[in-house]
């Protein structure tokens, strides 16, 4: 049976079998079996309430911090992007923002009004999603110490709102209730001049293009760094730089990151992955930590003939 069928009243766009290659930053992986794309979040929440309790949820954004296997995703995938797209100022420093906005946007928008505090969003290549699912941050900021307020939903499709103290947020990381993801938040940010803001957002930008391959497809820093070390400075330390496994790579010029040479599977970045880390653990006994999420079924032998 399918997850939801086609004449249900929802009025965004649901497709089947959709290639997730198309849909993150790798551009490598299986399709999802279902694929949906809200109007908004009212329209969300209705097609919520019709879904089997038990399916399988992705929710996507960018994908920049996601893995599909190769033999797809057994579920639906709830897609963000350019849906859940509010962005609205709700006094001179506070923003409510949807979680389908890129980072950059925030960044941007918050400039141009001479607002500080959240220019490090600039580089990072995820939606406020993402985010706030894992307090994204660079170059000292992180996501959740601008947050006031955040609105999500459950399963049934029931809208909450809650406070920051409701959640266990620590470096990548953040624990909340079980089964809902956000929509939205507000933020709160700092008074100052827009040609600052927009010069500081140039100089970080050209900062990680300097020292990040911003040009290639990968999914951003593979690994959390481990407490008071870095894992690009682990892995480099190895010896890893510029090792290959089919058509993935380990970045020469940021070995914390993996890249799509043209050619990879996702089959070839995840067991690169891990010998990424086998390696590192057994020359510097630091386990290092994945950063991306992995989600999905590995290709069958079948599927593969």
């Amino acid at each position: 049976m399918m997850a939801a069928e086609k004449t249900q009243p929802w009025r965004g766009e649901l497709r089947y079998d959709e290639p997730m290659a198309a849909h993150n930053s790798w551009r490598a992986g299986g399709a999802a079996r279902c694929f949906f794309k809200p109007a908004d979040v009212a329209d969300l929440c209705d097609f919520l309430r019709q879904l089997n309790p038990q399916e399988p949820l992705l929710w996507l954004g960018l994908g920049s911090n996601l893995l599909v296997r190769d033999g797809g995703f057994p579920g639906t995938v709830i897609y963000t992007l350019g849906a859940l797209n509010e962005l609205e100022w709700l006094d001179a420093t506070t923003l409510r923002v949807g979680a389908g906005v890129t980072c950059s946007r925030v960044a941007r928008e918050s400039a141009k009004q001479g607002l500080t505090g959240v220019e490090f969003l600039a580089g990072i290549p995820g939606t406020m999603g993402g985010a706030l699912a894992m307090n994204a941050g660079a170059f000292g900021g992180e996501t959740w110490n601008r947050v006031v307020t955040v609105k999500t939903v459950d399963r049934a499709g029931q809208l909450h709102t809650r406070q920051p103290d409701e959640y266990r947020v620590s470096y990548r990381t953040v624990e909340g209730a079980a089964d809902e993801w956000f929509v939205a938040a507000t933020l709160r940010l700092e008074a100052g001049e827009a040609l600052l803001a927009q010069q500081h957002i140039r100089q970080l930008l050209a900062q990680r293009g300097e020292s990040q391959p911003v040009q290639q497809k990968s999914c951003g820093s593979v690994f959390r760094n481990p407490p008071g070390d870095h894992a690009a400075r682990l892995i480099e330390a190895t010896g890893l730089k510029g090792k290959t496994l089919g058509g993935a790579q380990v970045s020469e010029k940021h070995a914390n990151f993996i890249i799509n040479t043209g050619t990879a599977t996702a089959a070839d970045i995840e067991t690169l992955l891990n010998q990424v880390q086998g390696c590192v653990e057994q020359a510097h006994g630091v386990r290092l930590e994945a950063e991306v999420r992995i989600v999905g079924e590995h290709l069958s032998v079948s599927d593969a003939t």
